[in-house]
């Protein structure tokens, strides 16, 4: 189980003021009873979702301190002893020395009245033997006081439960600690001891909800000695700084410790309630452990009439609590978009995160964040919201505090005078945790963000498909950079949309947000609020980073769990991934290895000409494809053929993520040559292609062969079903390709060796490519088919100049390998050798018998 998801509640929350607590009372208290009384505060006039309690309403809540610090909460059972969770004092299986912790008692708050409050030193710490994790239970801890608590209206013991005591299912218990009021959020100052109100759930209906898929697909099978309380609906929940404390419930008038703190997924999430130790069963491992102690705890017996009332439950209804944000009548019918009015400026689009909360981007209010001091026409600032007849009055203005030079955080917060009704629209939209992660091939839609204009062109144009992380990463991240796992935050987010962009329409001046969806809920995925050109955004920054701020500034935000575990084609991805370098015009020749787009290279084109046929194209630059001249010119033709390109196409079968992509070349160019027909062409597209999966170009490598480099032929075996094959081949020395064929090659022509098997999965009519896989992982260009062969190659190399001056983003990569020139000197080849026994394979094993005879 993820030890990232399944939350042992034992961080450190607090940090107490040094020197406030000495190993002795701070007033004096009254003297210890005879009779060890339990579970009966005195009468007296955070925990997420919590809220403060009153002095000396829970006076065996205790504080366990390590290091100077709170870290774990406890119960007192005894004048000398503590119950709390193992897990605050194991680590990697070892307990930590019980010289290291001090127990604080009697404390309320850390800047309120401290009668009464006192600290003693730890003398043991116990553990069951059968303790070894949160998820393997057994998760109870004692610990013995170096001299006992003196106990008095601000410390008294808790009553224990008998290994008979049934608590019913439904009962209203309370659970109490100093930890975090929401995930990774401490509780403020001035620490006030926080309550809740819990319903103790029934092993049926907890199991029920935690068997269905949590954060990272997890679901979790409880064990004997666990315990659940909470809320299908979630909110209210122990969380981090609350291990080891108690939930206890009131029967008869006393108070009964039935839990443990023990773990959680998340805090707080719906369909997660809290998981306690009931302390029941370890009834007679308590007693065993403070045997001879005097007085030792109370264990109170449970009223016949309480414990005959509880039939134990055989089929409990289990209620899965559905999301209460993201709903929408129809994709583009937003209920929570909301706009801002700001008098003398544009209106500005954000969207309804809470009942009090609108998330909007932080460039809309220019000159108003960078001040501490409310803008001072906030007074005259609306916002206004769908099927809301006035405009709301805004409170608040709350700036991320990186949003004046960070644009990923572009964002702000604005509280709404009044909390809106959300049982009517408008709805709140849902936000991701941070450990959310959009599977690819997600379903998504770009919505109003910022200043905007009208949307041009039907809505359609809106719809997009998230691509995998590595796509993302590797199109728009640096090079050599890992790729985000996930459950990790992503550094974008890149949408593939299902049309291309259509002629003459702009969409600069419209600024977006990203919203997926998941199950029919939608998420507020991504923003995107300075578009660079016409072109709808690439790339989208990723809003999961900023679910705690969010969370921690509205404490109210809908913060929801991911609600689809269907990975899809692409699979899980847990191994560590890094992107190719990068070249001065960007990324060129990524496809992920294993090659997760089945048939598809991005860069293959289908060159189809005059209706007659079909030749082989690599994509080079956004506006830009190589072919081989003699497949795209007839011999002696002075006409330019109509030509269409076809980029995306893998043969008949679709593939998920590749959209098929089509233009026009508007002209040919060609290298000029003395007295010879250049072999290569440059195809100019009509338009530019987009990068993605489906259409990217391929790196070039001026050099020679790269080194360390595996090389193939790619092709298609049929030329009617055009399915792309690869054939693995081997680049001959230029020695050994002149030594071949004597005086017979144009300068600068590769030769191959095909690998057993592989001479015949490509034709050879539609002149295919030679292409090499580098050490880095970057796909490169290296030769086009020479007509009729299927060995020899006309290089790239050679033609550098001429392509980077005709191009002008073709994406070269640093020099390497061995050059494509022939050998000088003299006649390195042994006589009557070249193309000897008909064959090349066997040509150059006796040419390399030869040669090795020679030397």
């Amino acid at each position: 189980m993820s030890q990232h998801l399944l939350l042992p509640l034992a961080i450190l929350a607090i940090s107490p003021i040094p020197g406030a607590f000495q190993d002795s009372a701070l007033s004096p208290t009254k003297e210890e009873p005879e009779d060890l009384d339990c579970g009966r505060p005195e009468p007296s006039a955070r925990i997420m979702g919590g809220s403060d309690s009153q002095p000396g309403t829970w006076p065996w809540q205790v504080s366990l301190h390590q290091g100077g610090g709170h870290i774990c909460g406890g119960s007192l059972i005894a004048p000398s002893w503590v119950l709390s969770a193992a897990h605050c004092f194991v680590t990697n299986g070892t307990l930590e020395p019980a010289a290291e912790w001090s127990v604080v008692l009697g404390v309320h708050s850390y800047d309120g009245p401290l009668d009464g409050a006192h600290v003693r030193s730890v003398a043991a710490i116990l553990v069951p033997d059968n303790y070894s994790g949160v998820e393997s239970g057994a998760d109870v801890a004692l610990l013995r006081l170096a001299s006992p608590a003196r106990l008095g209206p601000t410390v008294r013991p808790v009553c224990l439960p008998r290994a008979s005591h049934r608590f019913a299912h439904g009962t209203a218990c309370w659970a109490t600690g100093w930890g975090d009021v929401q995930e990774a959020d401490p509780l403020p100052l001035p620490w006030v001891l926080q309550e809740v109100e819990l319903r103790v759930l029934g092993e049926a209906a907890c199991q029920c909800l935690y068997s269905r898929p949590g954060p990272f697909n997890l679901t979790f099978q409880l064990l004997p000695g666990m315990l659940c309380a909470g809320y299908p609906e979630g909110r209210k929940d122990t969380c981090q700084g609350d291990s080891g404390g108690p939930l206890v419930c009131k029967e008869g008038g006393r108070w009964f410790q039935a839990g443990i703190t023990s773990f959680g997924f998340g805090c707080g999430r719906r369909n997660r309630p809290g998981v306690f130790t009931a302390v029941a069963p370890y009834e007679a491992w308590i007693r065993e452990q403070v045997l001879g102690s005097e007085p030792g705890p109370a264990f109170p017996t449970q009223s016949p009439e309480l414990q005959s009332g509880l039939p134990e439950p055989t089929d409990e209804n289990c209620t899965i609590a559905l999301p209460e944000c993201g709903k929408a009548p129809r994709p583009g019918a937003w209920p929570w978009e909301a706009q801002v009015m700001v008098p003398g400026s544009r209106p500005c689009y954000g969207a309804l995160v809470s009942e009090s909360w609108v998330l909007a981007p932080a460039s809309c209010f220019p000159g108003r964040i960078s001040s501490d001091l409310p803008p001072r026409d906030l007074d005259h600032w609306r916002v206004m919201l769908p099927s809301r007849p006035r405009a709301e009055r805004v409170a608040r203005l709350v700036p991320h505090e990186n949003a004046s030079w960070d644009d990923a955080s572009n964002l702000a917060l604005l509280q709404l005078r009044a909390p809106v009704n959300l049982s009517v629209a408008p709805r709140p939209v849902c936000l991701p945790h941070p450990e959310h992660y959009f599977l690819p091939g997600s379903r998504c839609r770009l919505a109003r963000w910022g200043h905007t204009e009208p949307v041009p062109g039907a809505g359609s144009l809106l719809e997009a498909e998230l691509l995998g992380a590595w796509w993302c990463h590797c199109l728009y991240g640096r090079q050599g950079e890992s790729v985000p796992p996930p459950g990790e935050p992503p550094l974008a987010l890149c949408p593939a949309y299902q049309e291309e962009e259509v002629a003459g329409r702009c969409w600069n001046y419209s600024h977006w947000s990203l919203l997926c969806r998941e199950e029919g809920t939608w998420f507020l995925a991504g923003i995107r609020d300075l578009p660079s050109d016409c072109l709808r955004p690439r790339a989208f920054y990723p809003l999961q980073t900023h679910g705690p701020w969010i969370s921690h500034v509205t404490r109210g935000a809908y913060l929801e769990d991911q609600l689809s575990w269907d990975w899809g084609p692409e699979g899980e991805e847990t191994e560590t991934q890094t992107c190719p370098p990068h070249t001065e015009h960007g990324a060129c020749g990524l496809r992920p290895e294993p090659a997760l787009t089945g048939g598809l290279w991005p860069w293959l084109a289908e060159v189809h000409v005059a209706g007659e046929r079909v030749c082989t194209g690599i994509l080079v630059a956004p506006g830009w494809v190589l072919a081989a001249t003699h497949c795209i010119l007839r011999l002696g033709s002075t006409t330019v053929p109509y030509i269409e390109v076809y980029l995306g196409r893998a043969g008949a079968s679709p593939l998920p993520q590749s959209h098929q992509v089509s233009r026009l070349v508007i002209s040919i160019r060609l290298p000029r040559h003395l007295g010879l027909r250049p072999p290569l062409a440059l195809l100019e597209l009509s338009s530019r292609v987009e990068p993605s999966p489906s259409a990217l170009p391929i790196c070039l490598h001026p050099g020679g062969t790269p080194l360390g480099a595996s090389c193939w032929v790619l092709g298609w075996k049929d030329p009617q079903d055009r399915v792309p094959v690869a054939a693995a081949v081997s680049i001959l020395t230029p020695r050994l390709c002149h030594c071949l064929y004597q005086g017979i090659l144009p300068p600068g022509t590769l030769c191959v060796l095909y690998a057993e098997g592989q001479e015949d999965r490509c034709e050879v009519t539609s002149a295919p490519p030679l292409l090499c896989q580098t050490e880095e992982g970057s796909w490169v260009l290296v030769g086009m088919a020479i007509r009729g062969s299927r060995d020899l190659f006309a290089a790239i190399g050679p033609e550098e100049t001429w392509i980077s001056q005709t191009v002008g983003e073709a994406h070269f990569l640093l020099p390497s390998g061995f050059p494509h020139w022939l050998p000088e000197g003299g006649d390195l080849c042994p006589p009557d050798m070249a193309r000897a026994s008909g064959s090349p394979r066997a040509a150059l094993f006796l040419l390399l018998l030869t040669l090795l005879i020679q030397g």
